[in-house]
């Protein structure tokens, strides 16, 4: 087999598009946020073929409703419902009620992944970048938890996956704000699942490596080059992410409370030079 035979043997489209179905999250309802692309879309593909319903969520309807055609057409459960992370705490509580309407009620799993990531130097944060940043990383999993885990805790049981980054450990320089979210939302993983556990909401956090999304296919000879470096020897996939949230919110993962999982290829674990 050739290495490009074996490339698109092993892409993530092809994986998404082949994986198998199962049952271990039948019955289980889902809102993925930021799902219309890259990591959320994985995610949501993913928790559909083991029987959620999901919630599929981003700015554009089309490109919601497309991640919408590709589950429903394998005869799995999925609703498009549009919302802009980055709007005002009332509109993402309206979200959240528009959500649970379209899940029947009932919210079982709430995967907070949606974030912007804008690099450059610090200086050169506009206000409104600032405040968007802020706002979809850190204000919209908060209003969000506050709104949909009550309810959680009411039926005696869900699940919370905090989406976050290696970046939010390390010092990357012209990247100053993205990873101080992303920082915040692993103590945020920690507190909730302090707060909610013993009430039987469990929390918990993936934090992906460099990964090849759309959303950075402008960078792909850096992401290439900071892979090599790692065990793994190649960027990360959204399927790998999206494997790691299935584990988390299943029964498999039922004691992992407050924890991040990091799928990074080896990242910051490791140095090989």
């Amino acid at each position: 087999m050739t290495s490009n035979a074996l490339d698109q043997r092993t892409s993530n489209e092809h994986l998404l598009s082949a994986l198998p179905s199962d049952d271990r999250l039948a019955g289980c309802t889902a809102i993925v946020t930021g799902s219309s692309s890259g990591i959320g879309e994985a995610i949501a593909r993913v928790l559909a073929a083991s029987g959620a319903h999901v919630v599929v969520t981003g700015r554009d309807a089309e490109r919601a409703a497309r991640v919408v055609d590709i589950v429903t057409a394998r005869g799995e459960r999925a609703t498009a419902v549009t919302a802009d992370l980055a709007a005002a705490p009332d509109e993402l509580r309206d979200f959240a009620r528009r959500a649970t309407e379209a899940l029947g009620g009932r919210v079982d799993i709430l995967v907070n992944n949606a974030a912007v990531y804008p690099a450059g130097p610090t200086e050169g944060v506009a206000d409104d970048v600032l405040d968007a940043v802020l706002a979809t990383n850190i204000r919209a999993p908060h209003v969000l938890m506050a709104q949909l885990a009550p309810a959680m805790v009411e039926r005696g049981g869900g699940v919370v996956v905090n989406i976050g980054s290696w970046m939010g450990r390390v010092g990357v320089p012209l990247m100053a704000l993205y990873p101080a979210t992303k920082a915040a939302i692993e103590q945020l993983t920690r507190a909730w699942a302090a707060e909610y556990g013993p009430r039987g909401v469990r929390v918990a956090g993936v934090a992906p490596g460099g990964t090849a999304t759309p959303g950075n296919a402008h960078a792909d000879a850096q992401l290439a080059a900071m892979s090599e470096a790692t065990p793994a020897g190649v960027a990360v996939r959204p399927i790998d992410i999206a494997r790691a949230v299935r584990y988390v919110v299943s029964d498999e993962g039922e004691f992992v409370f407050g924890a991040t999982i990091d799928v990074d290829g080896g990242l910051i674990a490791t140095r090989l030079r």
